[in-house]
């Protein structure tokens, strides 16, 4: 697979290419991701559900993401791997973000740093560009806002929600972001904002076909959420998760029997020297 950039990735939606991203928060998950041709990882804030058991993303922290991230950027030399800005990292102003961007790609390794809110954090969003750093916007249904939103629903119905989703998108692109993830808005204003956005293209996630690339969270479409739970826009690619629990059982029943391990498991020793041992024990 050819390296993927800033250039690359534009260059390819230019064409009419669709550009591809998933989460990964460990090596062993990414150096698949990476051995798959996915164009872009994404080391997303959701980390705190997928792999810290929290409830929602507000607890996750600089340190929990600088540790992630490392370890994906570990794994990948060609896939594009953005870092996600958690909660209160960025919000109190342009030095705070400022910081901490730099931290996550100086310490974590990554390519580019992502922040949601449109608007609201486009000063943010034009310093950490200026200062060299690639930013991935996020507008429309923002997990880290989600309390202000009344919990995780679908954004942009009404005209004032929708025209509010459209200036955030505009926002990021004017202050400079390269890409901009729209999740859970209707498809056809997801359609409308890509095709007003220039010099910034769009990743959907609950968004509709309509946006230049899609992004999914791994656990989802490999079928491994916890209980089953299943977003309306996943589409589940793989029982992932069914398969685990059932190499799992396979083995523990494996030792119970004895039939693991097998002799073909084990390590040859010279039968000279275990009859020393025994001869002097």
């Amino acid at each position: 697979m050819a390296k993927n950039t800033v250039l690359t990735l534009a260059k390819q939606v230019a064409e009419g290419q669709k550009v591809t991203m998933v989460t990964s928060y460990d090596y062993t998950m990414a150096s698949i991701v990476e051995a798959a041709g996915i164009n872009m990882i994404l080391v997303g804030d959701s980390l705190g559900m997928t792999m810290l058991g929290y409830d929602d993303t507000i607890p996750v922290t600089m340190d929990d993401m600088v540790h992630h991230t490392r370890a994906v950027t570990r794994a990948t030399s060609d896939t594009f791997v953005v870092g996600d800005m958690p909660f209160m990292s960025y919000q109190l102003g342009v030095e705070q973000a400022l910081a901490n961007a730099g931290r996550l790609m100086k310490e974590g390794g990554c390519q580019a740093v992502k922040l949601e809110g449109g608007v609201r954090c486009a000063p943010q969003i034009h310093a950490i560009v200026e200062a060299g750093i690639p930013v991935v916007g996020h507008v429309g249904m923002t997990p880290q806002s989600a309390n202000s939103f009344g919990g995780f629903k679908v954004q942009g119905k009404s005209a004032e929600n929708a025209q509010r989703i459209v200036d955030d998108a505009l926002a990021v692109e004017e202050a400079g972001a390269f890409a901009v993830v729209l999740e859970c808005v209707p498809r056809d204003l997801a359609e409308f904002i890509t095709s007003k956005l220039t010099r910034c293209f769009t990743i959907g996630i609950g968004a509709g076909a309509g946006c230049d690339g899609q992004v999914l969270v791994a656990q989802d479409l490999l079928g491994m959420t916890p209980g089953g739970f299943k977003p309306k826009f996943v589409r589940q690619f793989a029982q992932v998760g069914d398969a685990m629990r059932q190499a799992y059982v396979d083995y523990a029943e494996a030792v119970q029997s004895g039939e693991f391990p097998a002799f073909e498991n084990g390590f040859k020793m010279d039968p000279e020297v275990m009859d020393q041992i025994r001869r002097n024990n």
